[in-house]
């Protein structure tokens, strides 16, 4: 078997699929269907410092190839978390991140300080496009992301920060660079793209925050094309996503320069996705005669 083990700012994963925030919950669920602890990582769904009810229903919907949700970042808050779901997670042995998200730059500070040294990493969710004060706002232009960035890093001394970049931007090259020169230590991405489904007969959104977010396997070729380019603009390390269901899927993310990547609409189709996409990637690399995944990590040749 090809050793699948990477590792990211000094934190260890088993192997390099992580479930995606928000489409996981906090992995008690998916521990009923099988043992979370053969995963790589969970990044936790959203928190935010206070418990929020997120947005009014509908508030998922179908389209070709895709979903769209406006959840709006409902959570138990992060107090909550550390009470009854970071025990749980830490007897699994996965690396746990922390996904966080605020309305103001002070709440990013402040979850980071609550979060500091309690979790392997923390990613900042800057680019959900669904709430409707806060996140899309800060993940747009680049100073606001470099100055995030920063408050963050600030108040975390003993844990890794990720940036999760939106797509809904101009340059994901420039965004990366603005997250990197305030001190992230590694970005991920993508994010979801802002959509909308129509209801013909009613001639209204089917969701009713109007707009919600894609993901699913349609978003695959775009988000692969941003991976690249974010690889590449930055030196520190990129976690890959959009699309991803299966093992050859993941794999294209770090062919493109990904270190690892992360799981999610998948796990609404097929809640086995996530393991059965470890077995695809270990089964493709004995294949090809690949002893270790870290071999194939930037080794897409451009035409």
């Amino acid at each position: 078997m090809a050793d699948l083990g990477v590792k990211i700012c000094g934190v260890s994963f088993k192997n390099p699929v992580i479930a995606a925030s928000g489409t996981y919950g906090f992995g008690r669920e998916f521990d009923e269907i099988y043992d979370i602890s053969a995963i790589g990582g969970i990044s936790t769904k959203g928190m935010t410092n206070l418990p929020r009810v997120g947005n009014p229903v509908p508030r998922i919907a179908e389209a070709h190839g895709v979903i769209l949700n406006a959840v709006g970042l409902q959570n138990p808050g992060v107090e909550h978390f550390i009470r009854e779901d970071l025990p749980f997670l830490k007897e699994k042995g996965i690396v746990i991140i922390a996904n966080v998200a605020g309305s103001t730059l002070e709440d990013y500070g402040k979850i980071c300080a609550t979060l500091d040294g309690l979790v392997d990493m923390v990613e900042l969710n800057i680019s959900c496009p669904n709430v409707r004060a806060g996140g899309m706002a800060l993940g747009i232009k680049p100073e606001n992301i470099e100055e995030v960035t920063a408050l963050s890093k600030s108040n975390l001394k003993k844990t890794p920060l990720i940036v999760k970049l939106s797509p809904n931007v101009e340059s994901i090259p420039t965004n990366a660079r603005a997250a990197e020169r305030g001190g992230a230590d590694c970005i991920s991405l993508v994010n979801t793209f802002t959509g909308m489904v129509i209801d013909l007969e009613r001639r209204r959104p089917i969701i009713a925050n109007n707009t919600g977010g894609v993901s699913g396997a349609g978003i695959k070729p775009i988000a692969l094309r941003m991976v690249y380019e974010a690889s590449h603009a930055v030196k520190i390390p990129v976690i890959g996503m959009g699309g991803i269901m299966t093992g050859r899927d993941a794999l294209e993310f770090m062919v493109a320069g990904a270190k690892a990547v992360q799981v999610g609409t998948a796990n609404f189709a097929d809640v086995n996705a996530m393991p059965r996409i470890i077995k695809e990637m270990n089964d493709w690399l004995d294949a090809h005669g690949i002893a270790d995944v870290n071999e194939i990590i930037d080794t897409l040749k451009m035409n």
